[in-house]
């Protein structure tokens, strides 16, 4: 007698599996790709704002704008002149591996240098998810409070790098760095830690730097 196991395979494991299909395919057109990651409200989009001012004449750089709705954050990014696709997940907490293969081949892969997938903001469901980016970056913005470090272990212990954003409030509020600093290194020692702010453009040469220094051609 023959008993016929039938072995399905979960929706992580299908995600993993596309994810290393998009990851080989951006190696082999030479992209870097990153997973900008935060809760809402952090300046996620603010920050690649000013990234395109700063890097969107010498790279060509592709944005894919992740909400729940509508297309406000991507049309901000295209006012600077950047592509950029938008995927609304209708309610889902994050972006999956999948939705990025779809919009892919809306870009000139060719052509594209920088790759930047900014999820949405949630800071537990998106860390879990490999979209086949080559790093993952978390934002936390100084008006969310020195302890989300503590209290969102898992999305900073995946992250490859931090960048702490609106440094220029921190006089009108009260904000440790220090336990921001102390946190991750409890987590995730020598991690690297970008303290910007965006919307004035203080340290962001530094993170700008770290981009270019990752690039693949």
């Amino acid at each position: 007698m023959t008993v016929k196991i039938d072995v399905k395979q979960s929706p992580m494991e299908k995600n993993n599996e596309q994810a290393a299909l998009n990851r080989e395919l951006l190696n082999q057109k030479g992209i870097f790709a990153i997973n900008l990651m935060s809760s809402p409200g952090s300046g996620k989009t603010t920050l690649l704002e000013k990234l395109a001012d700063m890097l969107g004449k010498e790279l060509n750089i592709g944005i894919i704008e992740g909400d729940l709705a509508t297309e406000r954050d991507a049309d901000r990014i295209r006012a600077k002149g950047i592509q950029c696709i938008q995927i609304n997940t209708n309610g889902g907490c994050h972006m999956d591996s999948h939705m990025i293969r779809k919009v892919l081949d809306q870009f000139d892969l060719d052509q594209m240098d920088l790759l930047i997938i900014e999820n949405v903001g949630n800071l537990v469901c998106p860390s879990s998810w490999d979209l086949g980016e080559h790093k993952k970056v978390v934002v936390l913005s100084v008006t969310e409070g020195a302890d989300k470090v503590a209290k969102y272990p898992t999305m900073f212990r995946k992250a490859d790098a931090v960048i702490v954003n609106k440094v220029d409030l921190i006089p009108y509020i009260k904000f440790d760095m220090q336990v921001v600093i102390d946190d991750l290194q409890a987590i995730r020692p020598n991690i690297e830690l970008f303290q910007v702010s965006a919307s004035t453009g203080e340290n962001m040469e530094e993170w700008c730097a770290w981009l270019k220094g990752h690039l693949l051609k």
